[in-house]
């Protein structure tokens, strides 16, 4: 199986220009090593207490500071300008965690009584196996405060996106038709997410895995972690509106961010918009049909998915399959 090694998964700029790591076939599996947010350096340095100068990432010129390091771009035969990419998570297994605060990020930056929240302080996440043997199914365990932590585990893909057609972008601040660092924790294995593609062989980035992450990720930080990939890449013509569109088993999503849409109350509602759409094209349901079991069906529901701050929010509109059995018999070719 082809692989892209960690190493070489250090890119903090995403673009077309790039010459790319890996050619593959469509529907070729191949395997991805990434790095955790600050491509090592946390680990390296000691968890605990830390200065900007202990980690090279947090001085680099604005917009943002150097995080989320990719790999790529992978470069997928017969992929065009206007196709999209159907990328499937096959298999995605973290391999050590940590979690941090960061002096001026995340949402209480200037709120006096939370002062202790606000300051460089990273903590170790331990990972644990879960029934298959990985952390694909394990659970985190944390010693924070007075107490020993203990949840399940949710491993999932924090930035994936494919080169802009001109733009250079960077992987903590861009969010785009392209994809971005949009932090969605429904981007876990088995699920498939959609992706516009606008160059030859779509040149797809990919990295920032999460070994979990709450709705909002409220501090800026998930537990971020070295990891390994499994990928396969379809070539479709599945329309992409918003930033992307992700589909398991169990649900179909549409995502978006203020960064994209222009504020969180439009994202939101673009996503509505595209689920709505995607019922009248594919179930025949009628617009108003659509727009009434919107606000009626609890089999939809909106997940905060990013919240660093209000202008910096991802969103998406969650559409569980049971929906759609009615429908099984009436769905367009």
């Amino acid at each position: 199986m082809q692989t892209i090694d960690r190493d070489a998964a250090t890119k903090y700029e995403f673009g077309r220009d790039m010459k790319p790591l890996l050619t593959v076939d469509p529907g070729e599996s191949f395997r991805v090593e990434t790095w955790d947010a600050f491509e090592g350096a946390l680990f390296d340095h000691g968890l605990g207490e830390f200065t900007a100068d202990d980690v090279p990432g947090l001085q680099a010129p604005p917009p943002a500071f150097d995080g989320n390091p990719l790999a790529g771009p992978v470069y997928v035969e017969g992929a065009e300008r206007g196709d999209t990419l159907a990328v499937t998570v096959e298999a995605i297994r973290p391999e050590r965690g940590m979690t941090t605060t960061l002096e001026e990020f995340g949402c209480l930056v200037g709120r006096s009584e939370w002062e202790e929240c606000q300051v460089n302080l990273a903590h170790e996440v331990d990972l644990e196996p879960g029934p298959s043997g990985t952390t694909a199914d394990g659970s985190a365990r944390m010693d924070l405060g007075e107490h020993e932590w203990t949840w399940d585990l949710n491993p999932h893909i924090g930035t994936i996106a494919t080169a802009p057609g001109r733009t250079v972008q960077d992987s903590v601040t861009s969010q785009g038709p392209w994809g971005g660092n949009m932090d969605v924790r429904d981007l876990d294995q088995g699920s498939t997410v959609y992706l516009n593609s606008f160059n030859e062989g779509g040149l797809l980035f990919v990295g920032d895995v999460h070994a979990s992450q709450s709705d909002s990720e409220y501090t800026g930080i998930a537990v971020e972690s070295i990891a390994e990939l499994v990928l396969s890449v379809d070539i479709v013509d599945t329309p992409v509106p918003g930033v992307f569109r992700i589909e398991d088993d169990d649900a179909i999503i549409h995502v978006d961010s203020a960064v994209n849409a222009g504020s969180i109350e439009d994202a939101v509602n673009g996503c509505f918009e595209a689920m709505m759409t995607e019922l009248g094209t594919d179930y025949g349901v009628g617009k108003r049909e659509a727009y009434v079991q919107m606000s009626l069906n609890p089999a939809i529901t909106v997940r905060l998915y990013q919240f660093v701050h209000p202008g910096f929010a991802t969103v998406g509109v969650k559409l569980d399959k049971t929906f759609l059995d009615q429908f099984t018999d009436t769905r367009t070719p």
